[in-house]
C-alpha cells in the first residue's frame, strides 16, 4: 500500500504575516487579494467571525470596525520566499516530493516505518525551523491524502496529524459517510450540485455509486476521482512541472487608467513577465493575444473590453519583439472614450526553442538571445525589475493598489527585522 502524505500549511498568507508579527496570534486578520480588492486567506478567527473566502472587503468593514479585524495586503515575495523555505524542508524526507500549490506539498511515504512519528517530525521541524503551522494527511492515493489532511485540520484530537491507511474498513466507511462530497478534491460547487441531484451528498456515497452510470453522466474524470476513493491510484507523482501550453498575464490596476502611453506602459510589464516565464522553460510562442477591460461593476460607465490576437512571424521569446506586437495592438485596440480597470496578455501555440522552421524568404532577423539571457540574470542577481525594456512601470497610475502591505521581511535588508 501505498502513504502518499499531503502537507498543506494552515491560513498560508496570514501564518506568514504572523511569523514576523506574534502580536497578531489570537487577532482576527485577513489577507486582500490584488488591489486590496477581495478576502483570499482569513485566520480562524476571521472564519468564526463569517467572513468568507473571496468576500469583496468593502463587504467587510462594518463586520471589520465592530470585531477589530485587520486587513492586510498580498505581499507575494514574502510568501514566495516562506513556501520555498517550507518545501525544501518537506524534500529533505523523502526523494519523491510534489510541490502542488504555494502552500501545499505531496510526500511519498511509502516504505518508511513509524509513520505517525515521521509525520509528527515534519510537523515540528517545520514549525521549528520556520514557525509555519502545518497539519499532515496521510492516504494510498493523492485524494484521500487531501481528504485526510482536511480531518486532520478539523479534528483537534488528530493533533494535526491523521494517517487514513491506518483505518479499518468500518472506521473508513464511518469516516467517508460523514464528510459531504464537496470535500473532495476537485468536487466544486456546480458538481457538488449535479452529484446531489443523484443522490450522491456524501464522499461514502460516490465512493459506492454506480461506476458506468457516473461515468456516462459525468465523465471520465468522475470516474477516476471515484477509483481514488476506493484506494486506486489514478493520478501520479508529477516531481517535475510539465511546460507551460498557455502563458498568461494580467492585472487589474489600481486605479482607472485612460491615456494610451500608461496602458503600454502596463502591458510592456506583462510582456516581460511572460516572455521570462518563456525562456525559463526553454520554449518560444507563435501567437499573441492582447486584451483590454473597462470596470464591469460599474454599469454607471460605457463598456468595452476589445480582444485582438495575431500570429507571430516566427515562433519567439524575446521580449522586445513580443513587446512591439503588443503596442501595435494595443494601439488598435485603444479608443479614448473609456476608462480601463484592466489589461492582459495571452501567449500560445508554445513550442521548445530547439524546434525551428527556417523561410528562405526572409532575411535573418537579429537574434537577441545573448541579450535576452544577459537580461533574466542580471534580474534573477540584482532583484526582479532591476533590469526593464521599455518604459516598464514608469507610470504609477495603473500599479497595484497595496495600502495595507507588510515589510518584506526575507527579501529586503532594509526590512530584515533587527533582533
Amino acid at each position: 500500500m501505498q502513504h502518499i502524505a499531503l502537507v498543506d500549511c494552515n491560513n498560508f498568507y496570514v501564518s506568514c504575516e504572523r511569523i514576523f508579527r506574534p502580536d497578531l496570534n489570537k487577532v482576527p486578520v485577513v489577507v486582500l487579494s490584488n488591489n486590496d480588492g477581495c478576502v483570499v486567506s482569513r485566520s480562524n478567527e476571521a472564519k468564526a467571525l463569517g467572513v468568507r473566502m473571496g468576500q469583496p472587503w468593502f463587504e467587510c468593514k462594518t463586520l471589520a470596525e465592530e470585531h477589530g479585524i485587520l486587513a492586510l495586503s498580498s505581499n507575494y515575495a514574502l510568501y514566495a520566499d516562506m513556501s520555498n523555505r517550507v518545501m525544501q524542508i518537506l524534500c529533505d524526507y523523502s526523494p519523491r516530493c510534489e510541490v502542488y500549490s504555494i502552500d501545499e506539498c505531496f510526500v511519498d511515504l511509502t516504505g518508511m516505518r513509524r509513520l505517525r512519528e515521521v509525520s509528527y517530525a515534519m510537523r515540528e521541524r517545520v514549525g521549528m525551523w520556520t514557525g509555519m503551522p502545518v497539519c499532515v494527511g496521510i492516504g494510498p492515493t493523492k485524494t484521500l491524502s487531501k481528504l485526510a489532511n482536511h480531518v486532520a485540520k478539523k479534528h483537534p484530537r488528530s493533533q494535526g496529524v491523521f494517517n487514513y491507511n491506518a483505518l479499518t474498513e468500518a472506521q473508513k466507511s464511518k469516516l467517508l459517510t460523514q464528510l459531504p462530497v464537496s470535500e473532495v478534491w476537485g468536487v466544486g460547487r456546480k458538481l457538488t450540485q449535479r452529484l446531489g441531484a443523484h443522490g450522491i451528498t456524501t464522499v461514502q456515497d460516490l465512493r459506492v455509486a454506480h461506476t458506468p452510470t457516473l461515468r456516462a453522466e459525468f465523465g471520465v474524470v468522475i470516474e477516476k476521482t471515484q477509483r481514488e476513493l476506493q484506494e486506486v491510484a489514478c493520478i501520479d507523482f508529477q516531481q517535475e512541472v510539465p511546460d507551460k501550453q498557455q502563458i498568461i498575464s494580467s492585472r487589474s490596476f489600481g486605479s482607472a487608467v485612460t491615456e494610451l502611453p500608461v496602458l503600454k506602459d502596463a502591458l510592456s510589464l506583462f510582456v516581460a513577465n511572460a516572455c521570462a516565464k518563456l525562456r525559463k522553460q526553454n520554449s518560444q510562442a507563435a501567437l499573441i493575444q492582447v486584451f483590454l477591460q473597462t470596470n464591469r461593476f460599474r454599469k454607471d460607465q460605457p463598456q468595452y473590453m476589445p480582444c485582438l490576437a495575431v500570429p507571430l512571424p516566427r515562433p519567439t521569446h524575446d521580449t522586445l519583439e513580443v513587446n512591439r506586437w503588443a503596442d501595435a495592438l494595443c494601439e488598435r485596440m485603444y479608443k479614448p472614450d473609456y476608462a480601463y480597470k484592466k489589461a492582459g496578455i495571452l501567449l500560445s501555440e508554445i513550442s521548445p526553442v530547439t524546434h525551428q522552421q527556417a523561410d528562405w524568404t526572409e532575411p535573418d532577423v537579429l537574434n537577441n538571445d545573448k541579450l535576452m539571457q544577459a537580461l533574466d540574470e542580471l534580474n534573477q542577481r540584482y532583484g526582479r525589475g532591476a533590469v526593464t525594456v521599455s518604459t516598464q512601470g514608469a507610470y504609477k497610475e495603473w500599479q497595484m493598489r497595496q495600502e495595507r502591505k507588510s515589510p518584506n521581511y526575507t527579501t529586503c535588508w532594509e526590512d530584515v527585522p533587527v533582533v
